[in-house]
């Protein structure tokens, strides 16, 4: 039996348009304009429906993505191989399902991979996809004012990461703990408006990497005329690391069980903007780190390698910005300096600006508070948290202090007393210091005793197993 494809619609619904991307890869037509293995596509299809059990064309298309005349081609190729039947129709949609000999050939197709998500895009396309989106945004004074109007930023802070942003060079935030590096690295991403196309997946020499992340991309709602429906219009994504960073989260990571990598962090942030927090105190040490990402920094691609040995390119158009509280000098050296541009610090904050926060702060958590409040708790933080004041002071204690209310059981409110019993909690001034014990040796020498550790752990294996 044939199927008459001109029965029934594979896009059943048409949804409002969305911001167009720069960059809009066509959708093949035939098998002729896929850039892609037709075999690859073949098992695809094959083992969706093997999964599945009956599907129709419409859930093929929902699922893998493909455009409905490649669809079209793959199940007469499938019917004409007697791999696959119709069972019946469900409304104007037929049911398919796999014959015997289907699912012998499924099956034996699933010892190559388990994969049956949306169809990838060839490395090629993915490539020249990731060059056309280059971030080049347009900022000024006034729109970068815009972005952070929820911060409290001194101008001279910001005068600084106007330019660096348009650079979309490496930049480092640095300055004392708890003064607002993180929040200003997390709002960076803010300063685009516009969109980009993501891929669910990428094909290297019949291997399928999984890109698109939910986590980490956000798809925009819509249709796009046009486009590849195996690419996803996102939002540039922002992606943030901290301290579980290893050095596997840098490479392809193979699932054993399935066959199916996953991109590395960088990857999945291309055309947009990666932030490692705490930069000094991740699992792998920091010189390990820049001198994996030392070379793509400077030439803007990075090597990735299949676990059999094959090697190839993808680009590496990013942003990274790390944040720390550590000194650029204690963690790289002038070679590695050299290569980040921008080196930002971010400064106590002034008593003025200390004042504003904490205003905000009290009135984001509810409470009413006094004329001349705010000048006890400067006094209060110099007393008990030393001469620097810091952004994160005033939030922290309005929470607590809101806390407090809670257990007494009365309305909001915010007092000398209750500022006094929550700086108290918050600087760990109610335990006699004699009681306290010291470590022995500093947390930031833990710290880099670990990754020393580490690093020589890491690198036992190839000093034991013979060079092939």
């Amino acid at each position: 039996m044939r199927i008459d494809f001109g029965r029934y619609r594979l896009v059943p619904t048409t949804r409002p348009a969305i911001l167009t991307p720069a960059c809009i890869p066509p959708a093949p037509h035939d098998r002729e304009t896929l850039d892609i293995p037709w075999s690859l596509v073949v098992d695809l299809v094959a083992r969706r429906i093997n999964l599945d059990g009956v599907s129709t064309l419409v859930s093929l298309h929902q699922q893998l993505k493909l455009p409905p005349p490649v669809l079209e081609a793959v199940f007469r190729h499938l019917q004409q191989e007697k791999l696959v039947e119709i069972r019946g129709t469900d409304g104007q949609n037929f049911l398919l399902s796999l014959t015997s000999a289907g699912h012998k050939f499924a099956t034996d197709r699933q010892s190559a991979t388990h994969y049956a998500g949306p169809a990838p895009v060839s490395l090629r396309l993915y490539q020249s996809t990731v060059r056309a989106q280059t971030a080049r945004p347009k900022i000024t004074r006034q729109h970068l004012h815009r972005v952070f109007s929820d911060l409290v930023v001194e101008d001279e802070v910001l005068d600084q990461l106007g330019p660096a942003l348009i650079s979309q060079e490496t930049m480092f935030l640095f300055g004392s703990t708890g003064n607002g590096k993180t929040s200003l690295a997390e709002r960076t991403v803010k300063v685009f408006d516009d969109a980009i196309v993501v891929p669910y997946a990428v094909e290297v020499d019949g291997q399928v990497i999984s890109v698109f992340d939910p986590v980490i991309h956000r798809q925009l709602e819509g249709d796009c005329p046009g486009l590849d429906p195996r690419w996803a219009v996102c939002q540039r994504p922002a992606l943030m690391v901290g301290g579980e960073l290893s050095a596997d989260m840098l490479e392809l990571r193979l699932d054993p069980a399935t066959n199916i990598y996953a991109a590395p962090a960088q990857m999945k942030a291309n055309n947009g903007i990666l932030i490692v927090d705490d930069f000094g105190r991740q699992v792998i040490p920091p010189a390990l780190l820049l001198n994996r990402w030392i070379l793509p920094m400077d030439r803007r691609v990075d090597y990735l390698n299949l676990s059999y040995g094959l090697k190839f390119q993808v680009p590496f158009e990013l942003m990274i910005v790390f944040a720390t509280n550590l000194e650029p000098k204690q963690l790289m050296d002038a070679a590695f300096l050299r290569r980040i541009p921008n080196k930002i610090f971010v400064p106590p904050v002034p008593d003025s600006s200390f004042v504003e926060i904490f205003r905000r702060e009290a009135l984001r958590q509810g409470l009413d508070i006094d004329a001349g409040i705010a000048d006890q708790l400067i006094r209060l933080c110099r007393k008990l948290g030393g001469p620097e004041l810091r952004a994160c002071y005033p939030r922290d204690i309005c929470k607590i202090v809101a806390c407090i209310n809670a257990y007494e059981e009365r309305p909001p409110g915010l007092s000398l007393s209750d500022l006094e019993r929550a700086a108290t909690t918050y600087f760990a001034e109610n335990a006699p210091h004699s009681s306290v014990q010291k470590p022995l040796v500093p947390a930031i020498v833990q710290t880099s005793l670990g990754n020393l550790a580490l690093a020589v752990q890491n690198c036992l294996p190839a000093l034991t197993n013979p060079i092939s």
